[in-house]
C-alpha cells in the first residue's frame, strides 16, 4: 500500500483502541451498527446503554467528550431531514407544545437521530484510532474485492493532488483577475471544471502505465501482513456482543 497517510479525523495516539488490528475494529464497527440498527425503535432506554458503551470505548482511546461532539457535526443533514419528519409524514397526529405533529413521523425522527448518531459515532472513533492505510489493510484482510480497495487507495493518494491542482487553477484565474459573480461566470467554471478533468484522466493513463512497465497485473502486492490474535478479537467483539445483549433485552422487555 505505500507509505502511511494520515487524515484529519485520526488522532495519534497509544491505547488499547489505537493497538487494535484495522481489521478487527472495522468488524467491531460493522456489528455494531447492525445490531443498532435492528433494535425496535419504541425501546428507548437501550439506545442509552449504547451510547455509554461508546462512551466506554472513546475513553479508552482517550478521546476527548468536545472531540467527539465537533466531529458529530456532520450529521446535521440528517438532523434536519428529522425534524421534519413529524410535519410531512402521513399519520395519527398527536400535540406537543402546542404544534399538531404526526405520530409516526415522531417515531421516524427518534429512529433517525438515535440510530444515526449512534453510527456516526461508532464511525466517528473508528476514524480517529486508525490510519487511512491501516484502513485499508483492514478491509483487505476481510477479503473484501480487491479492485474496490485498491479505488479506495488511490482516491485518498490523488485526492490531494487533485485538491491541489484545483487550488492553483483558481489561484491563476484570480491572477487574471477573474472572479465567479452571477451566470456570467459559469462559463468559466464549467471550462476549468473541464479541464480539471481531461488533466485528472491524463494522469490517470500515465500512474497506469507507469504501474504496468513495473509488473502491475491487477492486484497491488501486500507489503503488510495484518494479523490478530484471539484475545484482539475477543476485545474488539466485546462492544457489539454486549450491544447484542441490549439489543435482546430490548426486544423482550
Amino acid at each position: 500500500m505505500g507509505a502511511g497517510h494520515s487524515h484529519r479525523l485520526y488522532r495519534h495516539g497509544h491505547s488499547p483502541v489505537h493497538d487494535l488490528p484495522p481489521h478487527c475494529k472495522l468488524a467491531a464497527v460493522f456489528l455494531f451498527v447492525v445490531v443498532v440498527v435492528s433494535t425496535p425503535r419504541e425501546a428507548m432506554w437501550p439506545f442509552a446503554l449504547y451510547a455509554v458503551l461508546l462512551a466506554g470505548v472513546a475513553g479508552a482511546a482517550r478521546i476527548p467528550a468536545g472531540y467527539l461532539l465537533k466531529r458529530l457535526l456532520i450529521e446535521i443533514p440528517f438532523v434536519a431531514f428529522a425534524l421534519l419528519m413529524p410535519f410531512v409524514v402521513p399519520g395519527e397526529q398527536v400535540h406537543v407544545l402546542g404544534l399538531s405533529l404526526s405520530e409516526n413521523g415522531l417515531w421516524g425522527a427518534w429512529n433517525v437521530l438515535a440510530k444515526g448518531t449512534l453510527g456516526v459515532a461508532a464511525s466517528v472513533i473508528l476514524a480517529s484510532t486508525t490510519e487511512l492505510r491501516a484502513l485499508l489493510l483492514g478491509l483487505q484482510r476481510l477479503r473484501l474485492p480487491s479492485i474496490l480497495v485498491q479505488i479506495a487507495s488511490f482516491m485518498i493518494r490523488y485526492g490531494d493532488v487533485i485538491t491541489d491542482e484545483m487550488r492553483r487553477m483558481s489561484i491563476a484565474r484570480r491572477s487574471r483577475g477573474f472572479e465567479a459573480r452571477g451566470v456570467r461566470s459559469w462559463g468559466v467554471l464549467a471550462k476549468s471544471a473541464g479541464a480539471l478533468f481531461i488533466r485528472s484522466y491524463e494522469r490517470g493513463e500515465r500512474v497506469h502505465l507507469a504501474m504496468v512497465s513495473r509488473g502491475y497485473a491487477g492486484a497491488m502486492p501486500v507489503i503488510d501482513e495484518v494479523t490478530a490474535t484471539r484475545a484482539q478479537w475477543t476485545r474488539a467483539v466485546s462492544l457489539p456482543a454486549a450491544a447484542l445483549a441490549v439489543c435482546v433485552l430490548g426486544w423482550t422487555l
